[in-house]
C-alpha cells in the first residue's frame, strides 16, 4: 500500500484521464444518435435520446455506493472495478441487437464509470491538502474541460471509420489505457488503517442527514432541477442540430464552442466565488437562465426570426444555459455540502446520486417532447430554473441568497 506520489504532471493527467471517462462517454455519443435511431428504433427516433439518459442514471445508481466503497475497500479496487463493469457494458453495447439492450448495456455503464467518477478525488485528497489540493483539483478540472469540447469531433471520425458501435470499442481501449496506467503508476492512496467499515446503517443516517437539513435539502433540489435542465439539453441538442436546423455535419464544432463557453463560467465562478460568494452567484444565475430562456421561447413562438438568425439565437441561448451550468453545479454542490462536514463524504455520494437521479427523471420526458421545434426544450428550461430559483428565495434566508426576497414571497 503506497502513498508515493507521482510526479504532479503525470499525477494531473492520470487522475484527469479518470474523470473524463464520464463526459467522454456522454458527448461522443451524440453524433451517433441518428444512426442509433434508424438502426434500433426507426419508427420512434425520439427514444434514441435514451442512450444518454440511462447511462447518466447508472452514474447516479453508482454514485450512491461508490464513496462508502471506497473508503472500505480503497481507491484503486474501486476504479478498477467500476472500469470492468465499464468495459462489460461496453461490450454488451457493441453487440446490442436491439434498443432495449443496449440501453441495459448503457445503464451498466453509467454503474461502472461511477468508480472512476468518484475515487480520482479521493485520491488527490489522500494525497494532497490545502492550497496544494485545491490547485491539484483546478489542474484536473482545467483538462477536463476540454473533453465535452472534443468528444463529439471524435465521435464523429469514429462513426464515420466504423459506424456506431465502433465508439464502444474505443471506451473499451480507453478504459484499458487508463487503467493500465493507473495499476502500473499509481500505488493504493487509503492505507488499511485509515478505511471505514461498510455498513448499510451509515449510508441510510447520511441520507437521513442530508434530507433533514433544510439548507441541504432546499440546494439538492435546486441542484437537481438545474442538473435535469442540462441532460435534456444533452439528450436533445444532436436532433435539434440536424433536424430543425440542419446542421448536422457541423455540430461536434458548435457543441466543442459551447462546451468552452461552460469552461469560461466555470473559470469566472472561481475568480468571483470568494468576493462576491457562491449563494449570490447561484441566485443570478439562475435569473440570468430564466429570464434568457423566456425571452427565446418567446421568439422562437413569435416566429420572427427563421434561418440563420433562428440557428443564432438557438446557440446563444443553449450556451448562455451551460454558461449558468459553469456558475450553477459546484456552488450548488458545496453549499448543499457546507453543513455537513461530519459526514462529508458519505453525503457527497448521497448528494451527487440523488440529483442525478431526479436530474434524470425530470430529463427524460423533456426529451420525449421533442416535436422538430427547440421550443419545448426552452420552455421547460425556464421553468426549471424559475422553479429552483423561486425555491432559493422561499425556503432559505436572504443572507443565503444574497438579495432580501421580493414582497410578494412569504418568507416564514
Amino acid at each position: 500500500m503506497s502513498k508515493k506520489r507521482l510526479p504532479i504532471a503525470e499525477f494531473v493527467a492520470l487522475m484527469a484521464m479518470l474523470f473524463s471517462m464520464v463526459a467522454f462517454s456522454i458527448d461522443s455519443m451524440l453524433p451517433g444518435l441518428p444512426d442509433i435511431a434508424r438502426d434500433l428504433s426507426p419508427d420512434r427516433p425520439n427514444l434514441a435520446q435514451l442512450v444518454v439518459t440511462s447511462f447518466v442514471l447508472g452514474l447516479g445508481l453508482g454514485s450512491t455506493v461508490t464513496g462508502p466503497l471506497s473508503d472500505s475497500f480503497g481507491r484503486r479496487k474501486i476504479v478498477i472495478g467500476g472500469m470492468a463493469l465499464f468495459v462489460l457494458g461496453s461490450v454488451l453495447a457493441y453487440l446490442a441487437p436491439t434498443l432495449e439492450v443496449l440501453l441495459l448495456a448503457r445503464l451498466l455503464q453509467g454503474l461502472g464509470v461511477a468508480g472512476p467518477r468518484i475515487a480520482p478525488l479521493a485520491m488527490v485528497r489522500d494525497l494532497y491538502e490545502g492550497r496544494r489540493m485545491a490547485q491539484i483539483t483546478s489542474f484536473v478540472t482545467t483538462v477536463f474541460m476540454l473533453v465535452p469540447a472534443l468528444a463529439p469531433s471524435l465521435g464523429t471520425l469514429i462513426i464515420s471509420a466504423g459506424g456506431w458501435r465502433a465508439i464502444f470499442l474505443v471506451f473499451i481501449g480507453f478504459a484499458g489505457i487508463a487503467g493500465t496506467w493507473l495499476l502500473i503508476r499509481q500505488g493504493e492512496t487509503l492505507p488499511p488503517e485509515r478505511r471505514r467499515r461498510l455498513g448499510v446503517v451509515d449510508l441510510r443516517e447520511s441520507f437521513v442527514v442530508v434530507i433533514s437539513n433544510k439548507t441541504a435539502r432546499i440546494a439538492l433540489f435546486a441542484l437537481s432541477l438545474e442538473f435535469g435542465a442540462l441532460v435534456a439539453l444533452l439528450s436533445s441538442t444532436q436532433p435539434i442540430y440536424a433536424q430543425v436546423f440542419d446542421r448536422a455535419d457541423s455540430f461536434p464544432l458548435w457543441f466543442a464552442a459551447t462546451a468552452l463557453v461552460a469552461a469560461v463560467g466555470t473559470i469566472l465562478n472561481a475568480r468571483l466565488v470568494m468576493g462576491l460568494g457562491m449563494r449570490r452567484l447561484i441566485f443570478w444565475a439562475f435569473a440570468g437562465q430564466m429570464v434568457v430562456s423566456i425571452l427565446a421561447a418567446a421568439v422562437f413562438q413569435s416566429g420572427v426570426l427563421t434561418g440563420d438568425s433562428a440557428f443564432f439565437l438557438w446557440f446563444a441561448w443553449s450556451a448562455s444555459l451551460l454558461f449558468g451550468v459553469g456558475m450553477i453545479m459546484g456552488n450548488l454542490s458545496a453549499l448543499a455540502l457546507q453543513p455537513l462536514g461530519h459526514v462529508a463524504g458519505m453525503a457527497a455520494s448521497v448528494i451527487s446520486a440523488l440529483s442525478t437521479i431526479i436530474g434524470v427523471v425530470i430529463a427524460v420526458p423533456i426529451g420525449q417532447a421533442f416535436n422538430g421545434s427547440p421550443l419545448p426544450l426552452i420552455v421547460s428550461v425556464a421553468f426549471l430554473t424559475g422553479a429552483a430559483l423561486v425555491l432559493l428565495l422561499r425556503h432559505l434566508p436572504a443572507d443565503a441568497t444574497g438579495v432580501e426576497p421580493p414582497a410578494f414571497i412569504d418568507n416564514n
